[in-house]
């Protein structure tokens, strides 16, 4: 159970424990805009791959199973780093370690573009995002001491639609790139030369509130005395609304549409490289909607029912993103506007899923370890997402990507659609228990400050 964590991990140098000031308030909002820039700046590296692979593929002569296997190691190795960083931030400001593993490492991302054969684009490509790994916990991490819970949805939602509407809009301009020599070479550049920009950026005027700012005063006791151990990350593991998120996490279909949508339509629709690219901007714009309608409607979800809400709209999303899918990809249509629309369609359903499970996870973990929380999400996810976009690959390779989409994305999401119902039971049992621990906390932080008066 979440209460039964050991001692929690150290204030961080020159953090405080402290909630914000109300004043400070609106400064929160543009912490966030400039947190979702930051991400995404970060995906900047995967947005070139994913757009560009068919002009990649033509330079280097790979085959269609190479995309897999650049997403899935890129995703796989932050299984690993993922904690890493958050175990080093643990010791070090979050903002200096955000502008270093997020930011300042895209100098690999830069590398890549050098690349001359496969070897060394894997290579380059998988050290940059072992960087690029340690942005998603900890940025989550600022996110719930920046927001409390009745506006976290909304904040998420905002977070990660700003990032998903800067990511598409450069689509078509990567996809202007493979009408190029070398263009995706120049794409890297690009994304590499951006990432370092919000590295510095982060540095300037990035404001940390201070870990479980947002909770009650007094919530968070006093500062802890030890950094991040295995125990509290063998806790968060025996916490079984954590452990379902990140099964689900790790079985979501979701990620292959992102990453072979473009080449879908290139391979099996017929569309040029460039026209097919139009799509990250029907991604985006729809993902941003998504993002922010989500995120309103999720926290209005849980405001009228605290204690499901957000499992029964996390559940229904899974659901129709299946059946979006199967429409999309399984059916010939007579045009690109109307796949654009249908791939619109999947990415406003998937744009309400940060707003609905980064506060689940929020709500039934305690401040000190949601940062460690959502790197074994993340890393989950990671893992997910490499294991499914090297199934398509090599599925691809042989049966062709209509038939990988629908075995990896359409059964895959059914089943865990149904896999969420276990979740009824268990997040409002372990909310409750985080609730009763910080007031708990508050309560006795209360009787230690009336004792010394």
């Amino acid at each position: 159970m979440p209460t039964e964590a050991a001692p929690p991990s150290p204030a961080q140098p020159g953090v405080a424990l402290l909630p914000a000031a109300p004043d400070e308030k609106p400064r929160s909002w543009r912490q966030v805009t400039l947190l979702g820039g930051l991400i995404s700046a970060d995906s900047g590296e995967a947005s070139v791959v994913s757009v560009l692979f068919p002009a990649l593929r033509a330079g280097l002569g790979l085959p269609l199973a190479a995309l897999g296997v650049l997403v899935g190691a890129g995703k796989l190795v932050g299984v690993v780093f993922g904690p890493m960083w958050v175990a080093v931030a643990q010791r070090y400001p979050r903002k200096i370690v955000l502008a270093l593993c997020s930011g300042l490492w895209g100098m690999w991302t830069i590398a890549a573009g050098f690349a001359q054969n496969y070897v060394q684009l894997l290579v380059l490509f998988t050290i940059a995002a072992a960087g690029l790994a340690g942005g998603g916990p900890l940025v989550n991490g600022l996110l719930a001491d920046l927001f409390d819970d009745r506006s976290r949805g909304r904040a998420a939602g905002y977070m990660y639609g700003l990032s998903a509407l800067a990511t598409g809009l450069s689509g078509p301009l990567l996809g202007l790139l493979s009408e190029v020599e070398d263009g995706w070479r120049y794409g890297f550049f690009f994304a590499g030369s951006l990432q370092v920009l919000f590295g510095v950026l982060i540095l300037l005027f990035l404001r940390d509130p201070g870990v479980g700012a947002a909770e009650a005063p007094d919530a968070t006791a006093a500062p802890p005395e030890r950094a991040l151990t295995w125990a509290q990350v063998r806790e968060l593991l025996r916490n079984r609304s954590l452990l379902l998120i990140c099964v689900q996490r790790l079985t979501t279909g979701q990620f292959v549409v992102l990453s072979f949508g473009v080449t879908f339509l290139v391979d099996v629709r017929g569309f040029t490289n460039s026209e097919a690219s139009y799509l990250t901007v029907a991604f985006a714009v729809a993902y941003f909607a998504g993002t922010i309608l989500g995120g309103l409607a999720t926290d209005g979800i849980h405001r009228r029912n605290p204690r499901t809400g957000r499992v029964a709209a996390m559940q229904f999303t899974v659901f129709a993103y299946a059946f979006g899918v199967c429409a999309a990809t399984q059916f010939v249509w007579p045009s690109l506007g109307v796949y654009l629309a249908l791939f619109a369609v999947l990415a406003f359903v998937q744009g309400c899923t940060p707003g609905i499970n980064r506060p689940l996870v929020m709500s039934v973990t305690l401040p000190e370890t949601r940062s460690a929380a959502f790197a074994l999400m993340l890393s989950a996810e990671a893992a997910g997402w490499a294991v499914t976009t090297v199934l398509v690959g090599y599925i691809g390779d042989a049966f062709g990507l209509q038939a990988a989409f629908l075995w990896v994305v359409v059964v895959l999401m059914l089943v865990n659609g149904a896999l969420l119902s276990l979740l009824y039971r268990t997040c409002p049992r372990d909310a409750s228990v985080v609730r009763a621990e910080l007031n708990r906390r508050a309560a006795a932080a209360g009787a230690g400050g009336a004792g010394r008066s």
